[in-house]
């Protein structure tokens, strides 16, 4: 897809900040340094529309974008990062919990995964979770170019056999770096959003 719109509309902690428009949204979840901003970045073609940093966490609202006037992509705070107080890491719980649960324009989660390791106990909860709320899911596997040509497909095989997901739920590989699985998540997400 062309992206030829993106820019951040607001950074909302609560229903009452969340955008009025009626465009479906997309959600991107995962862990912290998963690589959710860079997969955001790639897939839109901007360099800094999603904040990169080498320090995990810098993430801490929901930040909505508009795409090309057709759909909102909402950018989740990465969870599983240690150096945030139990009571941050609880508001930014109900902060997600309320957003998942009560969004109408919610069409369907991205979660991110680090393809390079198993999926961790979080991962496994995360993808539990969204589907207790009957929502659509697409697993990317990120960071592939990092992986031996040798140990793709048995790497791949054992992070998509231990999260076991539902038949309906699609997978990409991807990777920032070479743009390996842009135009087919592109694709899943395009169908997930109606759009």
């Amino acid at each position: 897809m062309q992206v030829n719109k993106a820019e951040l509309i607001i950074s909302a902690v609560g229903p009452e900040q969340y955008p009025e428009a009626g465009l479906p949204e997309i959600a991107f979840a995962g862990r912290s340094n998963v690589g959710k901003s860079s997969f955001i970045n790639t897939i839109t073609q901007r360099k800094k529309l999603a904040y990169t940093s080498q320090q995990p966490g810098k993430t801490r609202t929901l930040n909505f974008f508009n795409i090309n006037d057709v759909c909102h992509f909402v950018d989740i705070p990465g969870y599983g990062y240690a150096k945030v107080s139990k009571k941050e890491r609880a508001f930014w719980g109900r902060m997600i919990e309320e957003y998942l649960q009560t969004r109408p324009q919610l069409k369907g989660v991205v979660l991110l995964l680090d393809a390079r390791h198993s999926p961790s106990e979080q991962d496994l909860m995360m993808y539990d979770w969204l589907k207790y709320y009957q929502l659509p899911i697409i697993l990317v596997l990120t960071k592939m170019d990092k992986l031996k040509k040798t140990k793709r497909t048995a790497h791949v095989k054992q992070v998509i056999n231990e999260m076991d997901p539902f038949p309906e739920d699609k997978h990409v590989l991807f990777s920032a770096e070479t743009r390996e699985g842009k135009e087919e998540a592109w694709g899943f997400i395009r169908a997930l959003g109606e759009f």
